[in-house]
């Protein structure tokens, strides 16, 4: 779940003013403990989104800290004296422009990664460290099966604040150069202090929201029973659309995690573009469901992705996040606009904003009872994925040079799967040399296009039509 607790909403909950309050929004504390009530009655676990890098301003704990030099906790926030007229050094934040704002009452500068209206906690500061210990109890009492953690790479910053080093133009985690602002060594003591607060709890996990491009540094994060249990991996999330590159990004990162850690893979979230948008339509998409659930890991799936949504179109005049993120985070369309209305039975009234494209015919509604459609195809993997485990606990073996398609196979000692994915828009031929087999033998258990589900294959090589994906049980 994104951030629910009270906020101003500056940046869609993530500025947060209360971090163990729900807001009025969306609801109350009770209404919550009756969710995960409901959800673990039904078999589900429920991991929420924990905010840790910052605040909003309007957050009690910076409204002391703002309001003196002499504040008890002005040390809970990075402030600092300007240099030469200006900021303090040259970070800037992930939203353009300097990551410093001026406080004339004070005359002194605090650090803000994101808007100015959410300053950073000051992680080398006990105090903080020890209250946000105190966040993650109240919400793991109240049974929370897990954390998302927010930019944890940002919880480790040069205390002594040093200019970072090269070209910065847009976003920080898409600029060279060496960085003073996040990934500072002082973050993995601090993840496994927060890892033994966890471990108080029993059964419950973290995956970290680590945006660093590089999956050695990513994977840093990720060890057994004691930093976090996943990371979301933006290198394999901003890649293009190419087999070569997804390949080699999963070679790497299968030998990056052996033997501590375990891969996490999505191909978007609430911050990026849909894949039917990015990637080339319906097809990519459909292609994509096939690879995420088949992959050796942990799949994430963003809200629509199940139904093959794109990207909304969003008029200026409705506009709501401060990043332009909006046209990823139009709300699920579970019913055709003609018949439910305008909120397309996400609601009865008017949602925050426009229903997603194709309402009329990619709501649920329309899907459920079509064989051919998106969340069809969804569900046959995830039937799939739930009853072998070579595709939840397998072996994977990736095969090479075999060009524009990717070609894996997912094995335990009782079974195995042959995944064959073509990222052409044109068709392209698997031979069983490829897969080290004298014959392509097996029973397609699942299909990008939903065709031939059952059929038996025996030949000396297959071929896929453009951007299919296969997935055979091998005889």
């Amino acid at each position: 779940l994104s951030p629910f607790f009270k906020s101003p909403m500056v940046d869609g909950g993530y500025d947060v003013a209360d971090h163990c309050a729900v807001d009025p929004v969306f609801g109350t504390l009770d209404d919550f403990d009756a969710l995960v009530a409901e959800a673990h009655r039904r078999g589900l676990r429920v991991i929420v989104d924990l905010v840790v890098n910052h605040t909003s301003d309007q957050h009690p704990w910076f409204l002391e800290s703002r309001s003196s030099r002499a504040s008890a906790k002005r040390s809970w926030y990075v402030w600092r004296p300007g240099r030469d007229g200006g900021p303090p050094n040259n970070w800037c934040s992930e939203f353009g422009g300097p990551a410093w704002t001026y406080d004339p009452a004070t005359d002194e500068w605090y650090l803000h990664s994101f808007a100015p209206q959410q300053p950073d906690l000051n992680w080398d500061e006990p105090a903080v460290e020890a209250a946000m210990h105190e966040v993650m109890r109240f919400w793991l009492r109240r049974g929370v099966d897990g954390f998302r953690v927010d930019v944890v790479h940002k919880i480790g910053k040069d205390p002594l604040l040093r200019d970072n080093l090269g070209t910065f133009v847009g976003p920080s985690h898409h600029r060279p150069g060496h960085r003073f602002d996040e990934d500072w060594p002082s973050v993995h003591p601090r993840l496994r202090r927060m890892r033994r607060v966890v471990k108080e709890f029993g059964e419950r996990m973290m995956v970290g929201e680590v945006y660093l491009l590089d999956q050695a540094a990513m994977a840093m994060y990720v060890r057994w029973d004691d930093e976090l249990d996943l990371a979301h991996n933006f290198h394999f999330m901003n890649l293009p659309w190419s087999a070569d590159l997804v390949r080699t990004a999963i070679c790497e990162l299968d030998r990056l995690l052996e033997p501590r850690g375990w891969p996490t893979w999505c191909l978007n979230n609430h911050d990026h573009p849909r894949v039917a948008s990015r990637y080339p339509g319906e097809a990519a998409a459909r292609l994509s469901a096939v690879l995420l659930l088949t992959l050796r890991g942990t799949p994430f799936l963003y809200q629509g992705e199940e139904l093959g949504l794109r990207d909304g179109a969003i008029p200026e005049e409705q506009r709501v996040d401060v990043a332009g993120r909006d046209p990823a985070r139009c709300p699920l369309p579970w019913e055709p606009p003609s018949v439910a209305g305008p909120g397309a039975g996400f609601t009865a009234g008017r949602p925050w904003l426009p229903i997603a494209p194709d309402a009329e015919t990619r709501a649920v509604a329309r899907q459920l009872d079509d064989p051919q459609s998106v969340l069809s195809l969804y569900r046959t993997l995830l039937a799939l994925r739930r009853r072998e485990p070579a595709l939840r606990v397998g072996s994977m073996a990736v095969f090479e040079g075999t060009g524009p398609v990717l070609v894996y196979r997912r094995e335990v000692p009782t079974a195995s799967l042959l995944v064959l994915l073509n990222f052409d828009g044109q068709p392209a031929t698997v031979r069983a040399a490829d897969v080290g087999r004298p014959a392509i033998r097996g029973t397609i258990e699942a299909s990008s296009t939903m065709d031939d589900l059952g059929r038996g294959v025996d030949a000396p090589e297959v071929e896929l039509g453009p951007f299919e994906g296969l997935v055979l049980r091998e005889a």
